[in-house]
C-alpha cells in the first residue's frame, strides 16, 4: 500500500504507456501518486490484457477529459484464429472452437464489411451498465448479458502481417465507444470461423500518440516532483483542435470569475467554442452567441 503524501497542486497530462496486467483505474492511483495530485482521471478505458496510451489527466486536465474521450483512437491487435472466448480476449475460458482459418486474400475482401459506421454489440465483460449493474460482474456471475447493438464509427481498418495460420495482425482507426474485441470477434465470424484477440494495444488518443507515451517504471525512477514535472503534457494539448482567441488580461479575469466577455468586432459565429488565452496561458473554454464569450469550462492555471 502506497504511504500518504501532501496533496500539491498539478496541472497537466501524463500519457502513460500502460504496463500488461494492471487496470486503468490501478494505472491512473499510481500516477496521481507519484504526482501527490489532488485530481486525477484518465481519457479512455484499458483492458488489464491491453497496453498502450492511456492518457491521465491530473488538476485542471481533469476538465479536458471529455474532449479527449470523444477523440480518434488507433490501436494494434492481433486476432486468433479458431478458439472463441467468453472474454473476447486471451483471459476468458474458451466456448466454443473451429478448424477454419480464412486466407489473406478473405480477410482483405472482408475488412470493407467493417469499415465505416458499422452496429457491433458490446463483450459481455465490459464495464457498461444494465439496470445499474456492470455487464462484467453480470456476466462473472453467470447470469444472462443482454446489450444492444450500438453504431460505432471505424474510419480504418487494415491486416498488417500474418505471423501463421491461426493468427493475423491488424491496425485499426476508431470513433468513441468501439470496442476492438468485438471487432475481433465479429470479422472472424464474417470469415467462417471464430477467434478472440490474443494481443491489443493502443497507439493513439486524440492527440496524444505512444510515441510521446512513457512507461510506469521511467515515471517511477524519476522519483521526484521537480523531475516528474518535466513528464507533464500541457493542459491545453487536449484542446488542440479547437480554434484560440487570444483575449486580454481584463477579458481574461472577466471569464474567470464566470463573467461574458462582449467582442465589438470580429466575434466568432455563434455556436463556435473557443479556446481564450491570454499570452500563452489557457483561460477558459468559451462558446460564442455571435456578441459574447460565454464561459463553458475555466482553469486556474
Amino acid at each position: 500500500m502506497n504511504p500518504k503524501r501532501p496533496k500539491q497542486k498539478v496541472d497537466g497530462w501524463v500519457v502513460l504507456d500502460k504496463p500488461l496486467g494492471m487496470g486503468s483505474t490501478q494505472a491512473v492511483g499510481r500516477v496521481r501518486w507519484l504526482f501527490s495530485a489532488a485530481k486525477a482521471g484518465h481519457g479512455g478505458t484499458l483492458d488489464p490484457l491491453a497496453t498502450g496510451v492511456l492518457p491521465i489527466a491530473l488538476g485542471e486536465a481533469t476538465k479536458t477529459v471529455p474532449f479527449v474521450m470523444d477523440g480518434r483512437k488507433e490501436y494494434r491487435f492481433t486476432l486468433r484464429f479458431g478458439e472463441a472466448r467468453s472474454t473476447e480476449d486471451g483471459e476468458g475460458e474458451i466456448v466454443a472452437e473451429s478448424d477454419a482459418r480464412p486466407s489473406d486474400a478473405e480477410i482483405g475482401s472482408a475488412l470493407a464489411g467493417f469499415t465505416g459506421e458499422i452496429e457491433q454489440v458490446p463483450p459481455a465483460f465490459s464495464a457498461l451498465k444494465i439496470a445499474g449493474r456492470r455487464a462484467y460482474d453480470l456476466a462473472r456471475a453467470g447470469e444472462a448479458v443482454d446489450l444492444k447493438p450500438r453504431k460505432v464509427m471505424i474510419e480504418s481498418l487494415a491486416l498488417l502481417a500474418r505471423p501463421d495460420a491461426d493468427h493475423a495482425d491488424f491496425v485499426v482507426s476508431c470513433g468513441k465507444g468501439t470496442y476492438i474485441r468485438s471487432l475481433g470477434r465479429d470479422l472472424a465470424r464474417a470469415l467462417g470461423t471464430v477467434g478472440h484477440l490474443s494481443a491489443l494495444r493502443r497507439t493513439a488518443v486524440g492527440p496524444f500518440r505512444e510515441e510521446a507515451a512513457i512507461s510506469l517504471p521511467k515515471l517511477e525512477a524519476l522519483g521526484h516532483i521537480p523531475p516528474l514535472l518535466g513528464a507533464l503534457v500541457p493542459v491545453a494539448t487536449a484542446l488542440d483542435d479547437i480554434p484560440a482567441l487570444a483575449l486580454t488580461g481584463t477579458q481574461a479575469d472577466q471569464l474567470r470569475h464566470g463573467q461574458p466577455v462582449f467582442l465589438t468586432r470580429d466575434a466568432p459565429p455563434s455556436g463556435t467554442l473557443v479556446r481564450a488565452e491570454t499570452g500563452s496561458k489557457l483561460v477558459a473554454l468559451v462558446r460564442s452567441d455571435g456578441v459574447a464569450l460565454q464561459p463553458v469550462r475555466v482553469f486556474n492555471l
